[in-house]
């Protein structure tokens, strides 16, 4: 294809994902009561093991309230509209692959899609713990003001962050794949990775309490762990097909 069909081609895409997305974000608008209900979940949750009258939530401005609708919408419009525009980012990209490195990035999306929801669920589990956590942190007498705009951004940098934790080690067994990283490299420092990883976890989560660093950790750990024998699994094959590499049907390999 020419450039400029190339560009037309990536007009029409972009097109198709705006039109989905503002059909999707009117729709919610309908539903805002059960969106809202939904996202105030975890802190009213949290806000109930707290002593009476410890946080409030509220809005600034005049505008407070429509902003409210605009992002809390639009959030649920990104996220409902998510299969549309990754599948039209893959059929844009698609032509210009090899058949082997198709199948490859087919197992890519068929791996990390499941594991990042699975990081938003731990997330969501977590958050009112954590939320219970900061809020309580307040002296006896004093009333937290929370923006509620504030809470959604930090309900949703909580969520992507367990999210894209848990695409971590789909990104080792990518670079093993590629020639980058060793299966035997990862064993020999994989002390230190562990202790990487819980320090990762203890910044990335917003609350102070070791039990949400620990959700996040643990099984950070355990998918570091599939994906270290997962290397090692490749390079072992890679090792015995470049062995066998240029013989002929008759001739004995090596092994």
């Amino acid at each position: 294809m020419a450039l400029s069909d190339h560009f037309r081609e990536l007009r029409a895409r972009v097109l198709k994902v705006a039109l989905t997305f503002l059909v999707v974000f009117a729709v919610s608008l309908f539903f805002f009561d059960q969106l809202f209900d939904f996202v105030y979940g975890p802190y009213e949750q949290a806000n109930n093991g707290l002593p009476p009258q410890s946080s409030l939530a509220i809005t600034q401005g005049p505008g407070g309230g429509l902003m409210l609708y605009l992002k809390l919408c639009g959030f649920a419009a990104l996220l409902v509209t998510c299969p549309v525009w990754l599948y039209q980012i893959w059929a844009f990209v698609m032509p210009g692959l090899h058949p082997s490195e198709k199948r490859w990035t087919r197992i890519f999306v068929a791996v990390a899609v499941p594991l990042f929801l699975i990081g938003v669920l731990l997330g969501w589990v977590t958050l009112p713990k954590g939320l219970e956590i900061l809020i309580g942190l307040n002296p006896d007498g004093i009333t937290n003001l929370v923006d509620f705009n504030e809470y959604l951004q930090f309900l949703t940098r909580t969520l992507l962050v367990f999210g894209l934790a848990f695409e971590i080690p789909v990104f080792v067994v990518m670079l093993n794949r590629a020639g980058v990283v060793k299966g035997r490299t990862l064993a020999q420092y994989r002390p230190w990775i562990i202790i990487g990883i819980f320090v990762f976890a203890a910044i990335a989560t917003p609350s102070t309490d070791p039990f949400t660093m620990t959700i996040m950790a643990v099984p950070m750990v355990i998918l570091y762990f599939i994906s270290e024998v997962l290397a090692r699994v490749h390079d072992r094959r890679k090792a015995e097909s470049s062995l066998n590499a240029g013989l002929s049907p008759d001739e004995a390999s090596p092994l």
